[in-house]
C-alpha cells in the first residue's frame, strides 16, 4: 500500500486515488517517458526524460553535463507520468474530462556512483523504452559511462490518480439533444524502419519486429 503524506493527498476528487502500490508499478511500466521537476535558481524547471524501475527506486539518467541531473541530485525532486485513455464528452463544455492514470513521486534524489548499480540503472532504462536491446546491441564503453549520470530516486512517497468511466453531468443536463460518451485513445507501434547503413543479412530482430 502507498502512505499518503501531505504532498501526496489528494486536496480535489480524492474519490480517484489509488493507494495500491501495484497501480503505481502499472503506471511506471507501461510509460516510456517521464517529467523530472527540479529548481534551478529559484524557479522550476521540469524536464522531459526516459526512465526505468527496479523494485521501488526509480532511474532516471542524462548527460554528465545535464543541469536537469546536477541539481537533482541531493534535493528535493518531482518526478510524474501520465497516460491519457481517453477522451469524455459530456452534455456541457464545463464538464468534459479524460479517463487517464497518473503517477507523482516526491523525494529527494541522488547521484549513483556505484558502477553496478549504475549499470543495473542504465540497463533498467534501456529495457524500458526498448525491451531487448539491452542484451542484443553493444554495451556501453568506459568513456560512454564516464559521460552518463545516473539518478536513483525512491518511490517511497508517490500519489497515484485514475479516471475511469462516463462523464459525469449536471442532472438538468441530462435532458439536452446532445451526444455523451466516451472516446478512448489507442497508440500502437508502426512498422520499423531499417536504417540504411545496417550491413546485409542483418534482419530486424524479432524483439522489435513482434512489438505492439
Amino acid at each position: 500500500m502507498l502512505s499518503a503524506t501531505p504532498r501526496t493527498r489528494l486536496g480535489r476528487s480524492k474519490e480517484r486515488a489509488s493507494h495500491d502500490r501495484d497501480d503505481l508499478h502499472e503506471i511506471l511500466d507501461s510509460g516510456l517517458i517521464c517529467h523530472l521537476g527540479v529548481v534551478r535558481d529559484g524557479y522550476p524547471m521540469v524536464v522531459p526524460t526516459g526512465y526505468g524501475r527496479i523494485g521501488d527506486t526509480l532511474y532516471l539518467h542524462g548527460s554528465t553535463g545535464a543541469r536537469s541531473l546536477r541539481l537533482g541530485d541531493g534535493t528535493q525532486v518531482c518526478v510524474t507520468v501520465t497516460h491519457l485513455d481517453a477522451i469524455v464528452y459530456s452534455r456541457s463544455v464545463f464538464d468534459h474530462s479524460v479517463n487517464y492514470r497518473s503517477a507523482m513521486i516526491y523525494g529527494v534524489a541522488r547521484l549513483v556512483t556505484d558502477e553496478d548499480e549504475r549499470l543495473a540503472g542504465l540497463k533498467a532504462l534501456t529495457e524500458q523504452l526498448a525491451p531487448g536491446q539491452w542484451d542484443y546491441a553493444r554495451p556501453p564503453s568506459r568513456k560512454e559511462m564516464a559521460a552518463t549520470a545516473v539518478l536513483a530516486l525512491s518511490l517511497e512517497e508517490s500519489s497515484v490518480k485514475i479516471r475511469t468511466g462516463m462523464p459525469k453531468d449536471e442532472e438538468e443536463d441530462y435532458a439536452l439533444p446532445v451526444w455523451a460518451g466516451v472516446l478512448p485513445l489507442v497508440t500502437s507501434w508502426g512498422r520499423p524502419t531499417t536504417d540504411p547503413l545496417v550491413l546485409d543479412g542483418v534482419d530486424i530482430p524479432i524483439h522489435i519486429a513482434s512489438r505492439k
